[in-house]
């Protein structure tokens, strides 16, 4: 027997959970469907268990997008601290733990348990464990066929994200959909991804496991988080940002020293003469960074034999590092997907197509990707927030 319902709702992730709620809280009939067993995977695991979920410093400045205005509506109807507010009414205690970074105080599941919570006050038909066979758009109805019901409503609201994190069962699902009623897809990337170095850089990979603090810059974006060395290339938070900025071909540049000018090393000369460039990189770095860093620029004796030029050189080349990374870690480790559903295909204020009526797509299937740190929460919450208006 097929149901009818004012909006499905497709994926049951952050975004998903959002809008059902918002809608059904609205007096909106929903069915809310997802292909995983329980609902909310991707926000259980997030933030190392706690959910990063919003923060402070959100901007649309913070988002990457073909248009980087799109997102400025959303953001600005449903802020962060509305976010913050509700997180607070359910007496969820949360602290910041660096860069305008919410989390949870206790568990991830908190967040997940608040969504689901919404949703029953809301009446949101909520089917989990189902895969989607077929949709279809026919006398101003949606029709969703799974392998054990059919249900219709007017409007269907695409929330299943992007193919990063596979293991999790994500998939390209939003793209093939979109296609389907025509709709552009700007080409999808693995985001928020750790970089694969090439054999030039060999050397660095002896470095597993050690991290600094860094400028990691790529054209005119920089981030000073971590860097971290792995046995295949660079992660941690500031390679991560600059990951989603990254285009193959192009080199990502590390500034190792962030606190120091060029003219630190001639600086040492007078203060350290004795020590070698390599004890004294180590006073500043950790040992076997140093060690490899004194390696490749070659500068042997102590500090009082060496040219002031030579020093100013190598300042500069640990200020200005190039790396020239052969690839990233792909959507196995991308904690986003980049690219998606052309946002010059929907509105921005309600996230709906505008040559399809009645068809909305938000959240990561979009082409909106945030920084890491709650940016992309938050965008989950302000899209899914708009569509739930207008459902």
């Amino acid at each position: 027997m097929k149901k009818s319902y004012d909006a499905i709702i497709l994926g049951a992730g952050a975004a998903g959970l959002f809008c059902a709620a918002e809608a059904g809280l609205r007096g909106r009939r929903i069915l809310l469907i997802d292909h995983a067993e329980k609902p909310g995977k991707k926000i259980l695991i997030s933030g190392g268990g706690r959910c990063n979920f919003t923060n402070l410093g959100v901007s649309p400045e913070c988002y990457l997008s073909a248009n980087r205005h799109f997102m400025k509506s959303a953001l600005s109807r449903y802020t962060a601290q509305d976010f913050i507010a509700l997180v607070d009414h359910y007496g969820i205690p949360w602290h910041e733990k660096t860069l305008g970074q919410l989390f949870c105080d206790g568990s991830s599941r908190q967040i997940v348990d608040l969504l689901l919570g919404r949703c029953k006050q809301g009446q949101v038909a909520l089917q989990c464990g189902k895969a989607v066979r077929s949709v279809t758009h026919a006398d101003g109805f949606y029709r969703v066929t799974t392998d054990d019901f059919e249900a219709e409503a007017p409007a269907l609201v695409v929330a299943t994200g992007g193919p990063a994190i596979p293991k999790m069962g994500a998939t390209g699902f939003a793209y093939e959909l979109a296609r389907q009623f025509n709709l552009k897809v700007v080409q999808p990337r693995p985001a928020l991804v750790p970089l694969t170095l090439s054999r030039e850089d060999a050397l660095f990979r002896e470095l597993s496991g050690v991290a600094s603090e860094v400028i990691a810059s790529y054209g005119k974006t920089a981030f000073r988080e971590a860097a971290l060395f792995t046995h295949r290339g660079l992660s941690g938070p500031a390679i991560l940002q600059i990951s989603s900025y990254w285009q193959s071909g192009h080199p990502v540049r590390i500034n190792f020293c962030p606190t120091e000018n060029t003219e630190w090393l001639v600086k040492a000369k007078s203060n350290s003469p004795k020590n070698t460039l390599c004890q004294f990189l180590r006073r500043h770095l950790p040992d076997r960074l140093a060690d490899v860093l004194n390696e490749r620029l070659a500068l042997d004796g102590i500090l009082a034999e060496l040219p002031d030029k030579a020093l100013r050189r190598a300042g500069a080349q640990l200020a200005n590092w190039e790396f020239y990374p052969d690839g990233t870690e792909g959507y196995a480790k991308a904690e986003v997907t980049a690219g998606g559903v052309s946002t010059a295909e929907l509105s921005s204020q309600t996230m709906e197509a505008k040559r399809v009526s009645g068809l909305y797509f938000i959240g990561e299937a979009v082409d909106v990707t945030g920084w890491l740190g709650g940016y992309n929460f938050q965008w989950a919450w302000s899209s899914g927030w708009a569509a739930a208006q207008i459902l």
